[in-house]
């Protein structure tokens, strides 16, 4: 409840003082958002075969479970994610992806890549790496 500082000496009523701006938000606190707003073409659902399709979406749903720092401590090959170098990609990384953010992978269906980036608290998906083209998985 907001408390009072005075009375409004027209109305003869208390005024409430106004609530603090709220602080910062911390996403590593927050489940994952997902977007497909940028899921390439070639690498994307029109690709995959309704057991992937449904495995992809129990994926995101195990996912948004969690928060984001519950992901980062989770096993690569499990919940969790890894981030994936530049360099090892096959395919041409969108422009509007700079330099400093990191492309992370994500699994689905077994061990194929679920590939994209995050922003605050949304995973921006990109590729759906099925037949494992995307990058280079030697590492």
């Amino acid at each position: 409840m907001a408390k009072f500082k005075g009375k409004d000496p027209k109305k003869g009523k208390r005024i409430a003082q106004p609530s603090p701006l709220p602080s910062t938000p911390n996403y590593d606190l927050e489940p994952p958002v997902f977007c497909f707003r940028y899921l390439d073409k070639t690498h994307g659902l029109d690709n995959c075969d309704k057991d992937e399709k449904a495995a992809l979406v129990s994926t995101l749903y195990k996912l948004s479970q969690l928060t984001w720092r519950e992901l980062r401590l989770a096993p690569r090959h499990g919940v969790g994610y890894e981030i994936i170098n530049r360099n090892s990609f096959r395919v041409t990384i969108p422009k509007h992806i700079t330099e400093d953010v990191d492309l992370i992978a994500f699994r689905f269906s077994g061990l194929k890549p679920m590939v994209g980036y995050r922003n605050e608290a949304i995973f921006r998906i990109v590729w759906l790496d099925r037949s494992f083209e995307v990058y280079d998985h030697g590492n």
